[in-house]
């Protein structure tokens, strides 16, 4: 089985498979960007700035695992649908109470 036929939509595009370095490195920046704007809409509470800094931290560790398994596996793709969900829910929310506004 060819390798690059396995390869995940980011991980092609960012050619992991002729720059290893370059392309995981900004495979673990798209990673971690979709990650914190998934917290951020999603899970996100109004914290201490200590506490923010430790929770993005352990966000940033635990997204170089990530990482390795987004080459194969749908993890950014999987993320960016997410946060597309997201964003469509917190703008119909915020329409929602408008309505309710007026």
């Amino acid at each position: 089985m060819n390798v690059l036929e396995r390869l995940t939509f980011f991980a092609s595009l960012y050619k992991v498979h002729d720059h290893p370095e370059r392309g995981m490195w900004l495979l673990y920046v798209t990673v971690l960007l979709l990650a914190a704007l998934v917290y951020r809409l999603g899970f996100a509470r109004r914290l201490p700035l200590l506490k923010n800094v430790i929770i993005y931290v352990l966000l940033a560790l635990g997204c170089t695992v990530l990482t390795f398994f987004a080459v194969f596996l749908p993890v950014a793709e999987g993320l960016a649908v997410a946060a597309l969900v997201l964003i469509i829910y917190k703008v119909r929310l915020k329409q929602a109470k408008e309505g309710e506004k007026s």
